[in-house]
């Protein structure tokens, strides 16, 4: 804040706007956001920069804002406040000018939507704009017409009334678009699939950041299609590339709050359970190290310093793959969010891997520049086993 923001702006006296955007995305334990905290010690010293800060009301920000540098400097805007009426015209022009959009890239959809259902569109989204672009990118699904998913969203299959697949309520608007999303993804015939499912879309919600397909399939031991495909049918809750190698994560946060609550996400097919996930990327960090680590894994020369090895990233990108990676700097992280009822499992795992494959590890966490983080995942693992032994 102080080198990259105040000393610059302070010495080029410029009045400018800086935007930090879904604060409320941030993963913080400290009672207060960090940020804010940061903001409310600095912000006095460049009075001609604005800051605009977006983010839902959780705890961490309205304590934040409350901090008593930063209250007196504070406006708060709560959008959920303003007028409904002119919230629903915006979302109305989001609607025409994307199905305007879709209507020159596919065939067929001259006069599509009609009123009747571009005004219940409207009516569904109940001033949530992100109910809004889910529903767009839903409907704009490359393998499927564009009237068949709309109606997917908007019949009931019982009575071909425009009622929604699944019960409306007005004040789960966005619950009812997941859910109809959800069961078009898991099917209604075959529930055999359903644990394959759930265990991607876990790996998608609770990985500690975004990871490609193909190294959440080398962790749950799946093939890539596997994964790609129920990646593929929710395509309209994540950020999803055609590329198996670039990173998917969820769209809005809004989804992985709903799949992981079962108060809100009541059909069990498609609610995701924490603990049982976070146990099953564990258990694929444990034994995907277990298998792949090895001494000198990017064949470096003998006696050399890391900074040495002019190619060093070009080794560590060929030998030490994206999931190995992600295993070797997040498997601690799994293990302190496990249930007590798979320990003897995971001891054994975790036994293994300190016993026959540590060095290696310090060794791949060098390689990779994050060598130090090693300090804070034996805490996680000696406080983890001693909880294990009371």
């Amino acid at each position: 804040m102080e080198k990259l923001i105040v000393q610059p702006i302070k010495k080029s006296a410029v009045s400018t706007v800086i935007v930090i955007d879904a604060l409320d995305e941030c993963r913080e334990e400290e009672p207060a956001s960090t940020i804010l905290s940061v903001l409310g010690q600095f912000v006095s010293r460049i009075p001609e920069t604005k800051f605009f800060v977006t983010g839902r009301p959780e705890s961490q920000i309205r304590e934040g804002f409350r901090l008593r540098p930063l209250a007196p400097m504070t406006d708060v805007f709560v959008l959920h406040e303003v007028e409904l009426g002119q919230v629903n015209n915006d979302i109305r022009l989001f609607f025409r000018h994307r199905f305007t959009e879709l209507a020159s890239r596919r065939r067929g959809l001259d006069g599509w939507p009609t009123v009747d259902q571009l005004d219940l569109l409207c009516e569904r989204t109940a001033g949530l704009f992100i109910y809004a672009v889910a529903t767009v990118r839903f409907i704009d699904h490359k393998n499927n017409s564009p009237k068949k998913q709309l109606d997917r969203l908007l019949l009931s299959p019982q009575s071909g009334v425009f009622v929604g697949k699944t019960k409306f309520k007005a004040n789960a608007t966005l619950d009812s678009l997941y859910t109809s999303i959800l069961q078009e993804a898991f099917g209604d015939d075959d529930p055999e699939d359903d644990p394959k499912i759930r265990s991607v879309l876990g790996a998608v919600i609770l990985a500690m950041y975004p990871l490609p397909p193909s190294a959440i399939a080398a962790l749950l031991d799946f093939d890539t299609e596997e994964v790609f495909r129920p990646l593929s049918s929710v395509h309209s809750l994540l950020v999803l590339q055609d590329d198996f190698d670039q990173p998917v994560r969820p769209f809005h946060k809004s989804f992985p709050d709903f799949i992981i609550d079962p108060a809100r996400c009541a059909n069990p097919r498609f609610c995701v359970c924490p603990p049982d996930h976070h146990i099953e990327l564990l258990v694929g960090c444990l034994e995907l190290m277990n298998r792949k680590l090895k001494q000198n894994m990017c064949e470096l020369p003998d006696g050399v310093l890391n900074s040495e090895v002019h190619d060093l990233i070009a080794r560590t990108e060929k030998h030490i793959d994206r999931a190995l990676t992600y295993a070797c700097k997040s498997w601690h992280k799994h293990l302190i969010a496990t249930a007590p009822a798979h320990r003897p499992k995971i001891t054994l795992l975790l036994h293994q891997f300190l016993e026959g494959k540590f060095l290696f590890w310090l060794e791949v966490l060098s390689l990779l520049g994050v060598a130090r983080e090693a300090a804070g995942a034996l805490n996680a693992a000696t406080r983890w086993l001693d909880n294990d032994v009371c």
